[in-house]
Formats: structure tokens, C-alpha cells, sequence
């Protein structure tokens, strides 16, 4: 007999919906998810519609890719805003808070105590090793992604083309991101309605519809009261949403003010959280050009470095952030000198609250509207154009992390060949053999291991 891992009750029979599922088992579910989601937005998706539409049957596949065609237009991480909302259909507004924070909880602890020790033991040798594999297979993986987003984003000469300005305007122009995104969301806007068959946005998770047995919350499901567009309900949610916003940031500027650490930090992840249209890659350099560059709470390299982390731990992507946010909560000693690693646990806290209350907003206020206008998403021509862009800014990724990994001292030093052949075999195991994120980054560990077993110090 095949018992749930998590309820200890036997599945249900196809041809019987299941049982109604209570908050504490709702509860349980959303929690092992949370230490559970690798493999980034698809690998976590896939495992969400594993458990809900195929195995537990707790929503319909039709109901299942219609929120997660909302989700795909949002800027945010789609993977944990469809938990949220799937959470949100099932129990209300607490049942979407609770699956989209235990979606992101254990990846912040864990990334907390990998950026404590990252920090204090970097320099070991047995550490550095491991980096030392890890970087070059972390420029395999923009590369990669940048390829995959554009097999599906680049359509028609249209969408090369606004990759290529893109990539132009980055590279040459250093133009911030922000203004990437509204320029291709222009351009977008403005050929749709001249040319609509160019800016299409193609679906990229398919629609076929699959038979798994009736659903909990099924095809024909009523939509449920509190999933009923009202606009009194719409202006709650904007009040409670901005209220938090205001309440966190007016503490920040109090204890800290306006030019802390701590405040910046809250300002400038609340706009990179609006700006992560095509996934965590996308808004890299925008967060790079902020932390790196503008605000100096971190290096290139370690900013390297947390994306390594970022990749091996459960939950979005983007929770890299909270990495950015630890190192520069403790280089900056927003608790002291006597107190680096609260003020870096802080630090990484603040910054995953601003990054991903945008994403709750987003999903409490819009999901009733999204439950009463199936298949009517029409602004989807910018979507695609800011997509497109996405694939040039991607690029520029890969060619810094390049520049950085392969040359550690500058154009000026020497050539790394090791890491050159680690990124090339990272890149053939991605692009020829189809490995797992998992694996390529566990093989290139233990290559760094090797080599600086074999030929310390590394570089």
C-alpha cells in the first residue's frame, strides 16, 4: 500500500475527488515544499504539479496553468507565486501568506548560516576549492539560461532585435536595467498594435489538457466568495500591502536613516523586486549594478560566488539577494563591530522582505481578477518584448562572470585555463548532455577539490 509522505493516507481513487484538505495538511504540504524546490522555477514548478494536479488532485490542470499564466506575466519568482496563489484558492489570505513564506523561510536560514560560513572559512583551502570549481559552472549556467529563454523568446527578427539593443545598450552604454525593461515595454506596446502577431507571447508550459481524476478545486469549481473580484476588497489589500511597505521602511529610516545601510537596502530591492520579469538572470545585472557597483555591499566575485550558493539551495533563485544583502549587512557592521553576524542575518532578513512583498501584493489583489478573466491576459506584447530584452541582458551576465572567472586579475593577468576547461565542461554536460543543476555543480566542486589538492593556492 502507498501511503502520502506527508498525511499518511492512501491516495485517492481516479474516479473519486478527494477529500476536503484542512489548513494543518495544507500547512505541512506548503512546508516540505519549501525544503524540497530545486531546480530552479521549472524543476519546482514541475514538482508542484506533480503533487497537486497528478498525485493529490487538489486543483485541476486547467486551474493550474491558468494561475500559472498570471503568475508568467508578473514580475517576481513565478514558482513561489503560484504556491501563493494555489495556497490563496485553497484557504483564504492566510493559506497564500503561509505557502508563499514557507516557499521562501528555509532557503533564507539556510543561505543565512551558507554566508556565515562562507565568510569566516572562505579562505580554507578545502572551501576555496570548492569555489574554485563552482564559478566557472556558474557561467555555464547564465550562459544556459540566456540560451533557454531565448529558444523561447526570440520568435522572429523582431525579438533578436530588441535582444541585441539590449545587449548593446548594457555592454557599450552601461544603460541601467530599469530603463531596458521600459524601453522594451514601449516598444512592445507600440508594435502590437501595428504588428500583433510579432509581440504573441508563445506559452511555455503547454496546454494540453491531461485527465488526473476529478479535483478538489476543479475545472467547473464556483469560484469561491473570497476569491470574488470586489473592489472593496482590491483597495484592502493595496492599503495593507502599502502599509507594510511604509511601516518597515519608516522604521528603517528611524533607526537607521534615510541613508543606512539597512534603508538603502529596503529601497533598492523593493525596485529590483519590480523588475524581475524572465526570472532571478534577469534582474542579476540590475542587482549587480546596485551592490556591486553602486552601493559596494559586495564584490564581483562574491557576488559569483552567492549566485553558487543561490543554485544549491531549495527556493527561488532570486533568494541570492539575501546572500547580497548578509555580506553587506556584515561589511558594513550594521550591528556593530561586536555583532557581524546579527547585523548580516538582519541585513538578509530586511532584504527578503522587500523582495518578496511585492510578490504577495501582486497575487492577494490580482487573483480575483485573474479567477473572473480566463484566457482575457491582454497585455502580453509587452511582456513578450521585455523578454526578449531579457536574453541581451542575460548575456552580458555570462561575458562578466566569464571576465571575472577567467581572468581573476584583470585582462592584465594571466589566463585560467583550469577554469576555462570547467566552464566548457559545464557547458557541454548542459547544452549536449542535459544534466541537472545539481549534479554539474556537485562534479565541478569536486574538480575544484582536485585541483587545489593537486595545485594550490588557488586564484
Amino acid at each position: 500500500m502507498n501511503l502520502d509522505p506527508v498525511t499518511s493516507k492512501t491516495p485517492t481513487e481516479p474516479d473519486m475527488p478527494p477529500a476536503p484538505v484542512s489548513f494543518g495538511e495544507a500547512f505541512r504540504f506548503w512546508l516540505k515544499l519549501g525544503f524540497v524546490s530545486f531546480g530552479g522555477p521549472a524543476g519546482q514548478i514541475a514538482i508542484m504539479h506533480t503533487e497537486l494536479v497528478e498525485r493529490r488532485r487538489w486543483i485541476s490542470e486547467q486551474r493550474f496553468l491558468h494561475a500559472l499564466n498570471y503568475c508568467m506575466l508578473l514580475p517576481g519568482p513565478e514558482a513561489q507565486q503560484l504556491a501563493t496563489y494555489i495556497g490563496w484558492l485553497m484557504h483564504r489570505t492566510w493559506g497564500g501568506v503561509v505557502a508563499g513564506a514557507l516557499f521562501v523561510l528555509p532557503s533564507l536560514f539556510i543561505l543565512i548560516t551558507l554566508s556565515w560560513i562562507y565568510l569566516r572559512f572562505g579562505d580554507v583551502p578545502l572551501v576555496a576549492g570548492i569555489f574554485y570549481g563552482l564559478k566557472p559552472a556558474v557561467t555555464a549556467l547564465v550562459l544556459h539560461a540566456a540560451h533557454r529563454i531565448g529558444t523561447r523568446a526570440l520568435k522572429n527578427r523582431w525579438m533578436w532585435a530588441i535582444a541585441a539593443a539590449s545587449f548593446i545598450a548594457i555592454f557599450t552604454f552601461d544603460t541601467p536595467f530599469p530603463a531596458i525593461v521600459l524601453a522594451a515595454a514601449l516598444v512592445g506596446w507600440l508594435g502590437s498594435r501595428r504588428w500583433p502577431e510579432v509581440f504573441t507571447l508563445g506559452g511555455g508550459h503547454g496546454s494540453k489538457k491531461s485527465s488526473y481524476g476529478p479535483a478538489l478545486i476543479d475545472d467547473h469549481t464556483p469560484t469561491p466568495l473570497h476569491a470574488k473580484f470586489s473592489r472593496a476588497r482590491l483597495l484592502k489589500v493595496l492599503l495593507v500591502g502599502l502599509g507594510l511597505w511604509l511601516l518597515a521602511m519608516m522604521t528603517l529610516i528611524t533607526v537607521n536613516g534615510l541613508e543606512g545601510t539597512l534603508t538603502q537596502m529596503g529601497w533598492f530591492f523593493t525596485k529590483a523586486a519590480l523588475l524581475t520579469f524572465g526570472g532571478a538572470y534577469a534582474v542579476l545585472p540590475y542587482v549587480y549594478q546596485g551592490a556591486v557597483d553602486t552601493h559596494q555591499w559586495l564584490s564581483g566575485p562574491q557576488m559569483i560566488d552567492g549566485l553558487a550558493l543561490g543554485e544549491t539551495t531549495p527556493g527561488p533563485l532570486i533568494m541570492v539577494v539575501a546572500f547580497v544583502g548578509f555580506l553587506g549587512g556584515w561589511l558594513k557592521e550594521v550591528s556593530g563591530p561586536d555583532a557581524l553576524f546579527l547585523g548580516g542575518a538582519l541585513a538578509a532578513t530586511v532584504v527578503t522582505f522587500f523582495t518578496f512583498l511585492p510578490s504577495f501584493i501582486f497575487i492577494l489583489a490580482g487573483g480575483p481578477v485573474v479567477e473572473a478573466t480566463h484566457g482575457k491576459l491582454g497585455f502580453t506584447a509587452p511582456l513578450s518584448a521585455i523578454t526578449a530584452a531579457v536574453v541581451g541582458v542575460i548575456l552580458n551576465l555570462a561575458m562578466f562572470f566569464a571576465h571575472h572567472v577567467l581572468w581573476p586579475q584583470g585582462f592584465e593577468g594571466r589566463f585560467d585555463l583550469i577554469s576555462a576547461l570547467i566552464a566548457a565542461g559545464a557547458a557541454v554536460a548542459l547544452f549536449r548532455f542535459k544534466v541537472g543543476v545539481m549534479t554539474l555543480l556537485a562534479g565541478s566542486a569536486l574538480v575544484g577539490l582536485a585541483v587545489s589538492w593537486l595545485s594550490p593556492p588557488l586564484g
